[in-house]
């Protein structure tokens, strides 16, 4: 069985030095060490790594350059950014980069090898965690907007208001249960693969953005039950009758 090829992009060298030996003491890691981005760059490119785990604050190139630069030509490698930093615009910074998930600092050897055969088994399966989800039409009434799924926006008359994936992928899967419950741990375990501190932190910033996106239509609200879920709420058109 092939080794796992893993690029960790980390200035601290003692943490380096323990999450290289502990994984590969385990016989199922290959594990190549850069002390910052711009040595991440050029390690990508000769190491070809499986998976990357990568550190923020660096000198040289921070962990956000690093990433948006691997991800000009590569969209499939899986990131995983090791941080300690919790506050919502941390999170959706760096999945604007474009990496696929976190891990908190300080973390435990087997906590990251947990993550990423996580994260790698969900890549062997194709799961589409970064795509958007497969609809039968384009668009879709809700209230005074038109949900644009595939093209990921919507529309209120001439504006046009850009989604993420993710945005997009978390309101599709309220717009089908419009009106009822969907759990928070559905949404987490489809969307990210898992439920954490970190993925549960993502997902309220995400609903956070989707709400302000909404917000021109009081009609329409994403109504927050605690610790069980969310519920899309919003008065029907005559678009929701066929009459679109």
């Amino acid at each position: 069985m092939s080794k796992i090829k893993l690029l960790l992009v980390e200035d601290d060298e003692s943490l380096s030095f323990i999450v290289k030996g502990s994984l590969e003491l385990t016989g199922s890691y290959e594990v190549f060490v850069a002390s910052n981005g711009k040595e991440g760059l050029e390690a990508y490119v000769s190491f070809k790594p499986d998976v990357i785990v990568s550190d923020i604050e660096m000198p040289e190139m921070s962990g956000e350059d690093f990433v948006a630069q691997i991800r000009q030509g590569d969209k499939k490698t899986p990131i995983l950014f090791a941080t300690a930093k919790t506050s919502p615009q941390d999170l959706i910074r760096g999945y604007q980069f474009g990496i696929d998930n976190y891990i908190r600092k300080p973390y435990l050897c087997e906590e990251l090898d947990a993550h990423i055969r996580g994260i790698l088994k969900r890549v062997g399966e194709n799961d589409p965690v970064n795509e958007v989800i497969s609809v039968n039409q384009d668009t879709y009434p809700l209230g005074l907007y038109i949900f644009h799924v595939k093209h990921q926006y919507l529309q209120l008359g001439d504006k046009h208001i850009k989604l993420s994936v993710r945005e997009t992928n978390i309101l599709w899967m309220l717009y089908e249960e419009k009106g009822k419950l969907v759990r928070r741990t559905d949404i987490l375990d489809k969307l990210w693969g898992k439920a954490d501190f970190y993925t549960s932190r993502s997902l309220d910033v995400f609903v956070r953005n989707i709400r302000s996106y909404l917000k021109e239509d009081p009609s329409v609200e994403i109504i927050t039950e605690r610790g069980e879920g969310l519920i899309l709420r919003f008065l029907p058109t005559n678009a929701d009758f066929g009459t679109f």
